[in-house]
């Protein structure tokens, strides 16, 4: 009987950990307890010691140690403010990447600035921009916005009288700039811009082609302008053109100009060959030329159809060629002497394309 309450109670399985009562029998008096061994006899598996964390002392109070059988808890305590404090166990690993992100935090996001807004704070300073320019005064945009309109308005009125004097005679010209005499100012300075952005003005290879010829010698000026051809020689000059810009000019039609026949030695027409009725034209400067005497011709190269066709022509009108100069691309020079009077009937090959501008 006593031997099977024994075989019972040793099978009978105690949980672990359970406390020792009147229903546990305990061990035999002066029996040793093996190290490493449980309550059971079985051997205990030893379990990591977890670090402590800083700050938080260990066996605080208020905390029990959970037993061998009762299930593990989250012994970390909830801090002032209700939240759990982070795990107390962590890996090396662990925590050297935390303090990594703790480390890179600051550079990423702003600190709280005493508002508590998050970018108030002082953060790196940024690159300076370049300086902004100072507001232009409306004066000045107004001023320059004036400019432009009045070029546009002087070139438009630039291109519609330089049509009708290319596209008309010698005499609509005449009429056209008595009717409106600031038409023709109009028109010269339009016509001093484009010959401006020109590498050379042909004016000046009359110039020098005077210069190397005797001073006595009496020269025509047709179209003469602003008579800077006779500023810039010692000869004596007849300037003739429609509107007078200098006192010089004397205001007439260039297919009739008040002189006598044969009265001069130099003829000359620069960029003026303008009007549709060239052979009447050219033909009032064989008049007034002396026999021998030199006509000079400074054209835009663009409206010439054919050279030669041209220099036929002139040879009709009693003209012999001289010398030609066809460099430039913006304009030729041309050179003839006087050979007789001109030949009755017109001259089929005397043309010369108009010089119109486009709109730019």
């Amino acid at each position: 009987m006593f031997a099977e309450q024994d075989w019972n109670d040793a099978a009978e399985p105690v949980p672990r950990g359970a406390p020792e009562g009147p229903g546990r029998p305990g061990f035999a008096a002066g029996k040793r307890r093996l190290p490493g061994a449980g309550l059971d006899g079985e051997a205990t598996r030893k379990r990591p010691r977890g670090r402590r964390k800083a700050g938080v002392p260990r066996g605080a109070a208020g905390e029990r140690p959970a037993g061998p059988g009762e299930p593990r808890e989250n012994l970390q305590r909830p801090d002032a403010d209700g939240l759990a404090e982070p795990p107390a166990e962590l890996s090396r690993r662990q925590r050297r990447n935390r303090q990594k992100k703790q480390q890179r935090r600051p550079q990423q996001e702003p600190a709280a600035g005493p508002g508590g807004e998050r970018g108030s704070g002082p953060g790196p300073p940024e690159p300076p921009g370049p300086p902004e320019a100072p507001p232009e005064p409306r004066s000045a945009r107004s001023a320059a916005l004036r400019a432009r309109m009045e070029e546009r308005l002087l070139g438009a009125q630039f291109r519609y009288l330089n049509q009708q004097l290319y596209t008309g005679s010698s005499r609509d010209a005449a009429r056209l700039f008595r009717a409106d005499p600031a038409a023709f100012h109009l028109y010269h300075r339009g016509f001093e811009r484009q010959v401006r952005r020109w590498p050379e003005r042909p004016v000046q290879r009359i110039v020098r082609y005077l210069r190397r010829r005797p001073a006595s010698l009496v020269v025509a000026d047709f179209g003469c302008g602003d008579c800077t051809l006779a500023a810039s020689v010692r000869n004596q000059v007849h300037c003739f053109d429609l509107v007078p810009l200098s006192p010089r000019v004397t205001v007439c039609d260039m297919a009739e100009v008040p002189l006598a026949d044969e009265s001069v030695d130099v003829s000359v027409f620069c960029l003026a060959l303008m009007g549709t009725n060239l052979q009447e034209i050219l033909g009032e400067a064989n008049r007034v030329l002396k026999l021998g005497g030199t006509l000079m011709v400074a054209e835009v190269a663009s409206r010439f159809e054919d050279i030669r066709t041209f220099l036929k022509a002139m040879a009709q009108l009693g003209f012999r060629t001289v010398s030609k100069d066809l460099s430039s691309s913006y304009f030729y020079v041309l050179e003839f002497a006087k050979t007789g009077p001109c030949r009755a009937g017109p001259a089929p090959g005397l043309r010369l394309r108009p010089c119109l501008y486009k709109r730019r």
